[in-house]
This record gives structure tokens, C-alpha cells and sequence, in this order.
């Protein structure tokens, strides 16, 4: 395989994986409004320290409210993790890759491109944007099913699984250091009694809530939230899960020792760290490690698999370096 077809392949499944944990982010943090004191008036600014665009956002918009947050990500052109931008690159990976990419994938991702470029203006007004973003889950759910169902499982889709499974594994653990209870109290000011509420928040923006209940039969709490989150090999969002999808992957590809050590030491430390004394204060500066070392199996894919002495402007646009 060339190894220009690998990466868009790559890029397909991070930007389709993104597009989606950017609108499940927005519609559990609407919601979480409902349930918080109205004290509370920065919650919007934790989806910008999610995303690692600080810089940018604050280099264009003056506040983090609702309306500036929205509008950055759903409709910015300029972020490269917005959901107009994410799309924009998954449907021109696809175009450029129509030789190997089922017809019928084509055809939706086209449907799912038009339809938000027609409508994500409207979806910045409050009272459209659940619709819009239930839209948007249920256009990657669909591209996702297709893919899986109508494509070849050989290398090209070996490498959508390789995207998608480190952008998941970067986004948990993004989401669940927003979620501690230490940095939510110093920069939102929530009382404590609203802990649950904020961890539950936590899940749902996982789509986690229910198969934790399930799994962890007391109520919700941020130790057992963190352990789930990290280390349930079963919750196809967990950070060891990923990881191990990661694994099978790349042991299947030619050339994969170094790419694999990188994993397969992510994995070591997962499965070593003590969640307790992490929540007592060393949780922030563990996640930041930990998003090192996923920045570094991202480069280790990159070297391995992808030429990048000739580097495409795509890339360049493509790459937001959440993870390094």
C-alpha cells in the first residue's frame, strides 16, 4: 500500500472519531447547565482546555461563553478540530481514496458533508443545536457501520482502526482530567455536593454512563469513574482498550517493532498507576505524561508508515498536535 493511501486512511479514522466526540462533548455540556447551580459561569471553558486549543481560541474570541465556545467548535474554519473542519478533511481523504472505499461510505459521507455545511449556522442558536448534534453522532455512527461492514478488513481498514483508536484513547484521557474534582472546583467554583453530577457528566460525554452502572454497582464516584475510564479492557472508550485495539492493529503491519514498544509501554503504565493517589493530587501532570506518550505512538506511526518526504498540505492542515 502506498504510503500516502495509509495516511489518509489514518486521518479518516481520527477525524471521523473527533467529528464525533466533538458534538456527544457540546450536547453533554448543554445539558450539564440544567443540573449546575447558576453560580456557575465558565463551565464552557473546559470544552477549550479539552480540546488543547487555548491558544488559538484566545487569540480570536475575548471570553469562553456559550456562544464564542459554539461557534469555535462546530462552525470555525480556522480550528482545525472544529466539526466543519474535521468533515471537510474526512470527505477529501475519502475522495482521494474512492478506489478502495465502499461506494456506499462515498455517497454518506457526501450527505453528511452537505447537510452540515447547509446547517451548522443555524445549529450556533440554543434551540437547534441538540438536533444538529444528534445529526452529526448519528452520520458517524452510519459512516462507521459501513465501513466495518462494507470494507475489506486488510491494512487500509487496519489504519482507520489505528486513527480512530488513538484519537479515542487521547480524548478520554483529555475528558476525564476536565473531570477532576480538584481542577473543576479551582476554575468553576462548583460546590462539592455537585461531585456526582460532574462525574456522571464525565461518562455520559463518553457515552460511558450506562455500561458503568452495570460494571460498578455504587454510586458514581471519581475514583471508580478514573479506574473504568482507564483501565476496563471491555468499554470500547476505555483508555486500555484502546491501547489494546492499538496492539492488535499494529502487530498485524509489516515493520511495527517500534511502533509497538511505544504501545506496549502506555499499556504497562496503565495498568500500573493507583488511581487513589492520583485523585490525591498528581492526576493533571500523570495525563499530561500519559498524552506525551500518545503523541509518541502517533509519531512512531508516522515515521513508520507514512513518507513524509514529500509532506501534503492536508497533513499539514490536519494535524492538531492534541497529542504531543
Amino acid at each position: 500500500m502506498l504510503s500516502r493511501v495509509a495516511e489518509r486512511m489514518y486521518w479518516i479514522g481520527r477525524n471521523l472519531e473527533r467529528t464525533e466526540n466533538t458534538a456527544r462533548l457540546i450536547n453533554v455540556n448543554a445539558s450539564l447547565l440544567l443540573d449546575l447551580p447558576r453560580m456557575v459561569k465558565h463551565i464552557w471553558r473546559g470544552l477549550i482546555d479539552i480540546s488543547g486549543s487555548n491558544d488559538q481560541f484566545y487569540s480570536k474570541y475575548d471570553k469562553a461563553d456559550e456562544k464564542n465556545v459554539a461557534c469555535f467548535m462546530l462552525a470555525d474554519e480556522s480550528n482545525a478540530a472544529s466539526i466543519v473542519s474535521s468533515i471537510r478533511m474526512l470527505r477529501e481523504n475519502v475522495r482521494t481514496t474512492r478506489e478502495i472505499m465502499p461506494s456506499e461510505a462515498w455517497e454518506q459521507i457526501n450527505e453528511f458533508h452537505l447537510f452540515v455545511r447547509h446547517n451548522v449556522k443555524n445549529a450556533l442558536k440554543r434551540n437547534a443545536q441538540y438536533e444538529f448534534l444528534d445529526n452529526v453522532i448519528n452520520f458517524c455512527h452510519q459512516i462507521t457501520g459501513l465501513l466495518f461492514g462494507n470494507m475489506s478488513h486488510s491494512n487500509a481498514y487496519n489504519f482507520i482502526r489505528i486513527g480512530r483508536n488513538l484519537e479515542r484513547a487521547d480524548m478520554t484521557t483529555r475528558i476525564v482530567d476536565v473531570g477532576c474534582m480538584n481542577l473543576l472546583r479551582r476554575r468553576f467554583e462548583i460546590p462539592e455536593t455537585y461531585d456526582n453530577i460532574l462525574w456522571m457528566n464525565v461518562l455520559r460525554s463518553l457515552s460511558a454512563y450506562q455500561i458503568y452502572r452495570q460494571h460498578v454497582l455504587d454510586r458514581v464516584n471519581g475514583q471508580d469513574v478514573v479506574t473504568f475510564l482507564m483501565k476496563d479492557l471491555e468499554f470500547p472508550r476505555s483508555v486500555a482498550h484502546c491501547l489494546s485495539e492499538l496492539n492488535l492493529c499494529v502487530t498485524r503491519m509489516p515493520k511495527h517493532d517500534h511502533c509497538l514498544r511505544s504501545i506496549t509501554h502506555v499499556q504497562r503504565v496503565i495498568s500500573e498507576i493507583d488511581v487513589h493517589k492520583l485523585l490525591e493530587g498528581n492526576l493533571h501532570e500523570f495525563i499530561d505524561d500519559l498524552q506525551v506518550d500518545l503523541g509518541g505512538i502517533h509519531t512512531q506511526v508516522t515515521q513508520t508508515w507514512f513518507d513524509y518526504s514529500g509532506s501534503e498540505t492536508e497533513i499539514q492542515t490536519q494535524v492538531q498536535e492534541k497529542t504531543g
